[in-house]
């Protein structure tokens, strides 16, 4: 596969206080995104994700999936996953972004929002089986859609549009103090495939 074409358009803070994301932009070549989507839709092992809300399986039309290293465990809205082994597109786009950015993952969760009506409503990604104020990037392929940030105490609201092949990270204490949502939109009727690179605390290594 084409090595990604990464410019860094810039370096500033989208959070104005409390936490650090930074969005690099378009960071491949739309031949080279769109053909990524096709494979990823393809060897995917793409699930229905479930969440339990107040005592209640919840099934979403939204699918998830969850690579890694190991078989790691990942709980999440009640529900527990475990890591699949990496794909030959997982391990390619995660060696690319750890060259870009200067991090280190050993696991993703995908999502697959089959239309714009398909969304994540807000949350953070504070679990205690991810490392504590560690870097999360976010690829994402498809449909261009809204993304969404709220400060816990103030409210104050930061949005950005990813676009295709574009890369977004969140880190520091962002994840504590701010909110994160994919609104749903009517006005999207295509696909969108988002890869959130993560580090999970290895216990008992």
């Amino acid at each position: 596969m084409q090595q990604l074409e990464f410019k860094p358009e810039q370096n500033q803070n989208l959070l104005p206080y409390d936490g650090v994301v930074h969005y690099f932009g378009i960071i491949m070549q739309e031949p080279v995104a769109h053909a990524y989507f096709e494979q990823l839709l393809k060897t995917i092992e793409w699930k229905n994700d479930q969440a339990i809300i107040f005592g209640k399986k919840i099934i979403t039309k939204r699918k998830v999936a969850w690579y890694g290293n190991q078989p790691y465990e990942y709980t999440y809205s009640n529900t527990s996953k475990y890591a699949l082994p990496w794909t030959k597109q997982l391990l390619e786009l995660k060696q690319q972004i750890e060259r870009i950015t200067g991090e280190t993952f050993n696991s993703c969760l995908l999502n697959l929002y089959h239309t714009g009506e398909e969304g994540m409503a807000w949350h953070s990604d504070g679990e205690t089986d991810l490392k504590r104020n560690g870097t999360i990037a976010s690829l994402s392929f498809g449909a261009v859609r809204k993304f969404a940030f709220k400060h816990k105490n103030s409210q104050e609201k930061v949005e950005i549009f990813l676009e295709n092949g574009s890369l977004l990270i969140m880190k520091d204490t962002t994840q504590t103090h701010w909110l994160h949502r994919l609104p749903p939109t009517k006005k999207v009727h295509t696909a969108r495939i988002n890869l959130t690179f993560r580090t999970i605390v290895e216990t008992g290594v």
